[in-house]
């Protein structure tokens, strides 16, 4: 199946899913990342602020706030910016999507873990995103671990790739956990 293709069946059954069940599946997801090793040991987590069709998000942006400094992405041209999050700055920026205004802007090498979002993954942490190439890009600048989460929906046996694409070290699912 053609990424085009994947992308719509993937959105068709996202948006099948309660707010309940987004909400649900976004905290199983999210304690089992506190969880790890790879968590605890980290300070610098990069997130992002979520879409209505992506794991939810913003709850845990202000829960991890309080333990570890959190950055946020902001889109710049063609590329990704990052930002340190502070509470209540926020707006929509680039495609409808929340991003920090102003801010203390990051380099790549401060981060430990980014939390990696996308419409579509497989085991491998093979991802879809939404065509642009702004997490491609921005991760080939970064040794941060990374981790890609998503609804059980959204993980399936095998992605078509191509050779800029850049792999999540590790996926997590409500029923999927690689770490």
């Amino acid at each position: 199946m053609e990424k085009k293709e994947l992308r719509r069946l993937i959105k068709h059954m996202v948006k099948e899913l309660s707010d309940e069940q987004k909400l649900e599946q976004s905290n199983a997801v999210f304690s089992h990342i506190e969880n790890t090793t790879l968590f605890k040991h980290c300070r610098n987590v990069m997130l992002f602020s979520s879409l209505p069709d992506e794991l939810p998000t913003h709850h845990i942006i202000e829960r991890w706030s309080k333990q570890k400094n959190v950055y946020l992405p902001r889109v710049n041209g063609d590329s990704i910016e990052v930002i340190k999050y502070e509470p209540g700055i926020l707006q929509k920026g680039s495609y409808n999507i929340l991003e920090p205004v102003g801010g203390e802007l990051a380099t790549p090498d401060i981060l430990d873990l980014i939390i990696v979002p996308g419409v579509a993954f497989d085991r491998n942490g093979n991802r879809c995103g939404r065509g642009k190439g702004y997490y491609d890009r921005f991760l080939s600048q970064t040794h941060a671990a990374t981790i890609a989460v998503c609804f059980d929906c959204q993980l399936v046996d095998n992605l078509p790739t191509e050779p800029h694409d850049i792999a999540a070290q590790h996926v997590v699912t409500i029923n999927y956990q690689s770490i």
